[in-house]
């Protein structure tokens, strides 16, 4: 990151800054976020959505499921099967792209770099300028417990400006909300409120993980294309042997990692952290990444979106 961004543009790894957002959008116009299939048509925007409604073109037929459009149902081929099926459209539309976009207290933690809450900024800023360049609108929902943001999907720079400066805004470290909220309070917002046919990309550390999630994830992937974006510290994964005083911000211990026993319950909980909301995306099809706080954002974006890319084709 040295190479294209300024010292002061770097920000200080622990507050997100506008600047250091504003200063990744030259790095991020090469990348390539997943696409559905190519428009015919240049005019219409660079994507034809799976947008299920009104559209232009009909497509096919299939079983109705739990959200569809009633006015969508195809009562011919209901009568015929004994069935409810509901009509397919294709409309050629411009593809919204969600940034789902967590700042639980557990994020507010770094020890290479920067915070975990910066990475994410950093991650979410790049995903924003991709978006925009491509010819897609771009929103967010920001979350902490109890309480959470929405920015609806625009266009352009003026729809990538507004979602920097609703994550400069959301990820203070000094305004953190103490408390526990589980994932799937959030994920069940974003599936009422999502445009079917957007490519929703989830930032978390997945602390918050719970079973509920499978089913949202499940609703979320039957409309959209969902891509999970796991958030660590190297600390999470590799302590160093030592003793090392830890706080959660009120209670204070000692770790001592000379123990082969702690050594070995750390590794075991760091292994299944990382596993769970893995297998739990690769579980509903959903796409899935990991960026660490030592890494470089836009590199690792670029990477994991050319492997996910790779496997569709």
């Amino acid at each position: 990151m040295t190479d294209a961004l300024s010292v002061n543009e770097l920000g200080d790894g622990i507050h997100l800054s506008a600047s250091e957002l504003i200063a990744l959008k030259p790095r991020c116009n090469a990348l390539s976020l997943p696409m559905n299939r190519p428009s015919v048509s240049a005019l219409a925007g660079a994507y034809r959505s799976r947008f299920r409604g009104r559209g232009v073109d009909f497509v096919e037929s299939r079983n109705y499921l739990p959200g569809d459009d009633i006015r969508n149902m195809d009562w011919r081929v209901t009568a015929r099967t004994g069935k409810p099926h509901t009509k397919i459209f294709q409309e050629e539309r411009e593809r919204p792209v969600l940034l789902v976009v967590d700042a639980s207290p557990s994020l507010y933690f770094g020890t290479r770099t920067r915070l975990k809450s910066v990475a994410a900024g950093q991650l979410a800023a790049a995903i924003a300028w991709a978006a925009v360049r491509r010819g897609d609108r771009i929103g967010a929902f920001l979350f902490s417990p109890n309480k959470h943001r929405e920015l609806r999907p625009a266009g352009g720079r003026r729809g990538a400006m507004r979602v920097i400066q609703g994550l400069v805004d959301w990820l203070k470290p000094e305004s953190t909300d103490q408390g526990h909220e589980p994932l799937s309070a959030s994920l069940e917002r974003v599936r009422h409120t999502v445009r079917p046919g957007s490519l929703v990309l989830i930032i978390s550390d997945f602390f918050n993980l719970d079973e509920q999630c499978h089913r949202h994830l499940s609703r979320l992937r039957q409309h959209n294309d969902v891509i999970g974006c796991q958030v660590m510290d190297p600390a999470e994964q590799f302590l160093p042997v030592g003793r090392f005083p830890i706080s959660d911000g009120q209670l204070s211990s000692m770790l001592d990692t000379h123990r082969a026993r702690s050594r070995s319950q750390f590794e075991a909980m760091s292994t299944e952290h990382g596993e769970m909301p893995r297998r739990m995306f690769q579980r509903h099809k959903c796409g899935w990444m990991v960026l660490k706080t030592s890494d470089d954002p836009v590199d690792v974006l670029g990477r994991e979106l050319r492997m996910l890319v790779g496997r569709r084709t």
